[in-house]
């Protein structure tokens, strides 16, 4: 299990490794493409050779791709949707030349449509985005916060929508801790915590989790709102944080941090402190 945060790609995707490197972090998360909109930046051979020369010179383990914001597989809107379906396959396509091994997507929400429905089609049009595909790299679904017709919000929702698509090409999920915890998964006590792991196993199945999003929470549980707050100063709390660092070694998943840089650095160091206190007691 790795640790580290998403960083920028400003001046070229080979420049994130040192960005990851200097703040600590063992793995790495980052946007190929403007997350607003816009035509993605040419991997050219040159580049490629670069990033992957970065890579092994600042000893990043693990590369991830978070896809735009703007996707949203269950608008009404053919251009918005169709849109959608493009742009997944161009981020896979890109990821699998950066041999990155997932890309990770939110869903969308279902304003216009009934649920039912909006499920079916997001199911759809994930099938159409890996229509033919033959690249290496994964999809992940990341849990939402929640707020208004977002879909996937619960780990159930992701599993009938996984099991609908039906493709190889789907790993499984990015669990965002802050996300969940919005939604009504309580990470904060020994008990709670335990509950929530019976029930994400349930709905999902723990082998499933492929990768984690570890933020603390702005908001209050259940609040169904996207806030992001650093590990320790938030609604979830420190302590839950060395439960969930237990978990990803359980599970060889590696953490990902999408706080901002002004503390990113402290966060890190508190993942691995806990990393290191669980292999300490796990050697005993």
């Amino acid at each position: 299990m790795n640790i580290g945060c998403h960083v920028s790609i400003a001046g070229g995707v080979f420049n994130a490794p040192e960005r990851g490197a200097a703040l600590g972090a063992e793995v790495i998360q980052m946007f190929s493409r403007s997350p607003q909109g816009g035509k993605a930046p040419e991997l050219t051979a040159d580049v490629l050779t670069k990033w992957k020369e970065a890579l092994k010179r600042h000893n990043i383990k693990n590369a991830y791709i978070h896809t735009p914001y703007y996707i949203n597989y269950a608008s009404s809107n053919n251009r918005i949707r169709y849109g959608t379906i493009n742009i997944i396959r161009e981020e896979l396509e890109r990821a699998s030349a950066l041999g990155v091994p997932y890309i990770m997507t939110h869903l969308g929400s279902a304003k216009d449509m009934e649920r039912k429905e909006a499920i079916k089609k997001t199911a759809e049009g994930i099938n159409k985005s890996l229509e033919g595909y033959k690249g290496t790299c994964k999809l992940l679904i990341e849990n939402a916060a929640g707020a208004g017709a977002i879909i996937g919000d619960t780990f159930k929702e992701i599993n009938d929508i996984i099991k609908l698509a039906r493709s190889k090409h789907i790993a499984g999920v990015c669990l965002d801790t802050q996300h969940s915890f919005a939604s009504g998964y309580d990470w904060r006590t020994k008990e709670s915590f335990n509950a929530t792991v019976r029930k994400i196993d349930k709905e999902l199945g723990l082998e499933n989790i492929k990768l984690m999003h570890v933020n603390d929470s702005k908001v209050e549980f259940g609040a169904r709102r996207d806030r992001h707050e650093h590990i320790g100063d938030g609604y979830i709390g420190k302590k839950a944080f060395g439960y969930l660092v237990g978990l990803a070694e359980q599970y060889d998943i590696d953490m990902i941090l999408e706080t901002e840089h002004d503390k990113v650095k402290e966060d890190i160091a508190i993942l691995k402190q806990f990393r290191d206190e669980y292999r300490k007691k796990a050697k005993k």
